[in-house]
C-alpha cells in the first residue's frame, strides 16, 4: 500500500513539474519573434592536418537574420589554444559578421574538435562551432 501511494505521489510531482517547464518554454518562444538570430554559413570548419606549434586562423561568417540588432556578449572556447574574437558593434538585421578564430597547435597532437562559443541576444543565447583537424607529430 506504501508503495503505491509514493508511486502515485511521485507520477503527481513528475506531472506537475512537466507542466511547470512546458509553460516556461512558452513565455520564452514569445519574445524569440523579435530577437536576432545568429545565422552562420557553416558552423564547422576542417583545418585538415597540420603540424605541431603551427598556428591556423579561420572566419565564422554570419548573418543575422532576424529582426532586432544582434549584440555579441562573449565568446570563449573549449581550450586555451583557441581564440575567438568578435565584433563590438551591433550587427544590424540583414547585415553580416564575422567570428574570428585562431588555434595554436603547440604541445597538441592527434585529432583536434575545437568548441567556440558565442554569447548574443539571440534565443537561445549561445552559438556554437567547430574548428577541427589533425595535428601530426614531426
Amino acid at each position: 500500500m506504501k508503495n503505491l501511494f509514493f508511486s502515485l505521489m511521485s507520477a503527481v510531482i513528475l506531472f506537475s513539474a512537466c507542466n511547470h517547464v512546458e509553460k516556461s518554454s512558452a513565455s520564452t518562444t514569445g519574445n524569440a519573434g523579435n530577437a536576432p538570430v545568429m545565422k552562420f554559413e557553416k558552423q564547422t570548419h576542417d583545418f585538415g592536418k597540420i603540424k605541431v606549434a603551427d598556428i591556423v586562423t579561420y572566419d565564422f561568417k554570419f548573418t543575422n537574420t532576424g529582426s532586432s540588432p544582434l549584440i555579441i556578449t562573449d565568446g570563449y572556447a573549449s581550450c586555451g589554444c583557441t581564440k575567438p574574437t568578435w565584433p563590438s558593434a551591433p550587427i544590424k538585421p540583414g547585415e553580416s559578421g564575422t567570428i574570428h578564430v585562431r588555434f595554436d597547435s603547440k604541445g597538441k597532437m592527434g585529432l583536434q574538435d575545437k568548441m567556440i562559443t558565442i554569447t548574443a541576444n539571440t534565443v537561445p543565447a549561445q552559438n556554437v562551432v567547430h574548428l577541427i583537424g589533425e595535428v601530426l607529430v614531426n
